[in-house]
């Protein structure tokens, strides 16, 4: 069987039983890649000289008996948006194309540099973060790889792609408002947002400094639960990262959810869900209860002003975050320089920003003008402090929460780029916990009628990560999803 239908922990256990070498397992990949990625565009960048060469010190050492770390050479796809010391982390932004930062972000320095996860590229990703879809970097558009004419999403649509097509085991990536999660839903992986605090956000470039976490994209739960572990605790490089005990996720996994209890928000049924999300919402609901959970419903009152106020929160931190990408602070600079400081900055930024991305600057500048400021962004901050008591007191009453990741499966590429509320309304149900910092997780549940995976969230409590990977285990491994993956791939295998 080629490596890349296997999970993690399982290619761990061939490694440490010398069933396979590291190297000849790097290769496999860059090879899977090399087949499939001119149709996909996960990608971005590789690194397979590095890797390779790294592959060999780790069979050297594995062979005299010396410490392999956790994750034993395995593939890690990093975003773009993360750094890697001497790599260019671009942002998949023109203005940022010469930036290569000189050290690394925390959660690459856990992975890679201390337990040995052997990075191979660089992932695609929407401009700064600002995207559903994939489509706004400078790179261009990545691939669906159930079906290329669709959206992988966004914004970490090659970090689901990478994983979707076997050219990965593990990957990391941002999530805002759902981007990671969305991501995983459309290309039917499994994709977590940790609690905000529980990892290191140092070397992510940030965009909306107080709902993003860096995340994790992998095929399996078991395969998500270790690489969690590694990059979780406490970082005194990043202020907001807690002191909070790690749990062993893996050791947890298989406890039964007999007498569980699990919430279904009541607000769900209003929304304009599709007819075959639901279906498959409810049968692997039903599948919860078979395993020995109690549902039972919950009402977030104020849910329906959580994505305007996750919107206009959004917004107005892009517009501060983004203010320093300038070309003299950071950035390339226009190379035309007459005129006045103003009018060099604004041809640098209207040249090297997207659409997408000059919309929502100009966006948060005026919902942060004295005249707008109580009016929209306060009362978008009101809103959040709302939510957030409202999922507390649910969780008063369940271990946790579940709802359809996306309202609908991927849509076609271009489809919605004119559209742009149509494409900020795919983050109705993912933008709850990140408005109130809880970890979530979307695991694949089914596909429509026209095959592109439907993804299932499971929604759990502050640091309480170990519970959502436990109930989403204990579906998965009914579901089986995770052995369907495309890695046949139409006119590429």
């Amino acid at each position: 069987m080629e490596p890349f239908n296997l999970m993690g922990y399982e290619l761990i256990e061939k490694i440490k039983n010398k069933e396979i070498k590291i190297e000849d397992l790097i290769q496999s990949y860059f090879d899977r890649i090399e087949k499939t990625d001119p149709f996909l565009h996960a990608f971005v960048r590789l690194s397979k000289e590095k890797a390779i060469k790294k592959a060999k010190k780790l069979d050297a050492n594995l062979n005299n008996g010396k410490r392999a770390g956790k994750l034993f050479g395995l593939p890690i796809a990093i975003e773009e948006g993360i750094c890697v010391k001497d790599d260019f982390a671009t942002c998949c932004s023109k203005i940022l194309e010469d930036y290569i930062p000189p050290f690394n972000a925390t959660v690459v320095e856990k992975a890679v540099e201390q337990e040995n996860a052997i990075c191979t590229g660089r992932t695609n990703m929407d401009e700064f973060g600002l995207g559903n879809s994939t489509e706004t970097s400078c790179y261009g558009t990545t691939r669906n790889p159930w079906n290329k004419a669709y959206v992988p999403g966004g914004s970490s649509g090659g970090a689901g792609a990478c994983i979707a097509s076997g050219q990965s085991i593990f990957s990391l990536g941002s999530d805002t408002g759902g981007s990671l999660r969305g991501t995983s839903s459309y290309c039917g992986v499994v994709g977590l947002r940790p609690t905000f605090g529980r990892v290191s956000r140092f070397g992510l470039a940030s965009y909306a400094h107080s709902l993003e976490q860096i995340g994790i994209l992998t095929k399996c739960v078991k395969d998500c639960a270790l690489l969690l572990e590694t990059i979780s605790g406490h970082d005194p490089l990043e202020s907001t990262t807690s002191n909070t005990i790690v749990d062993n996720y893996i050791e947890y996994l298989e406890n039964p959810i007999k007498n569980k209890t699990i919430g279904v928000p009541k607000e769900i049924n209003g929304e304009n869900v599709d007819l075959k999300v639901k279906e498959e919402f409810e049968k692997s609901t039903n599948m919860l209860t078979e395993l020995g959970a109690k549902i039972i419903e919950f009402s977030i009152p104020n849910f329906e002003y959580a994505l305007h106020s996750f919107i206009l929160i959004s917004l107005c931190e892009t517009s501060s975050n983004l203010a320093k990408y300038d070309g003299l602070r950071y950035g390339k600079m226009n190379s035309d320089l007459t005129g006045d400081v103003f009018e060099v900055y604004g041809r640098t930024r209207g040249e090297k920003f997207s659409d997408e991305t000059k919309r929502r600057v100009i966006l948060g500048t005026y919902f942060l003008t004295e005249k707008y400021y109580e009016m929209f962004f306060i009362k978008a901050l009101k809103i959040r402090a709302l939510i957030k008591s409202e999922f507390q007191n649910a969780f008063k009453n369940c271990t946790a929460i579940v709802c359809p990741t996306m309202p609908t499966t991927a849509f076609k590429i271009g489809e919605l780029t004119e559209k742009p509320i149509d494409m900020y309304r795919m983050d109705i149900f993912t933008c709850l916990p990140s408005l109130a910092g809880l970890p979530a997780m979307s695991i694949p549940c089914g596909f429509d009628n026209k095959n592109l995976p439907i993804g299932f969230q499971i929604i759990g409590n502050f640091f309480n990560e170990k519970e959502i990977l436990n109930v989403g285990y204990s579906l998965e491994q009914e579901l089986k999803i995770f052995h369907k993956l495309p890695t046949k791939i139409k006119g590429i295998d």
